[in-house]
């Protein structure tokens, strides 16, 4: 396991069709898969609202 990658925790998803359609759509339009999508629109939001650490604090 790469030691600078940091661990990741899978879980079950559900969405309904529409809403999946348009993911779909949306990582195709952004060259990613699904769960690549997913994963930028959660860190994304946590960004958005300051709910993750800046980099400077957690290179320290």
């Amino acid at each position: 396991m790469d030691k600078d990658k940091p661990k990741s925790k899978g879980f079950l998803l559900r969405l309904d069709e529409a809403t999946m359609a348009q993911v779909e759509r949306w990582a195709a339009e952004e060259f990613r898969s699904v769960n690549g999508q997913l994963q930028w629109i959660v860190a994304e939001a946590l960004r958005r609202h300051g709910r993750l650490p800046s980099k400077k604090s957690s290179e320290k």
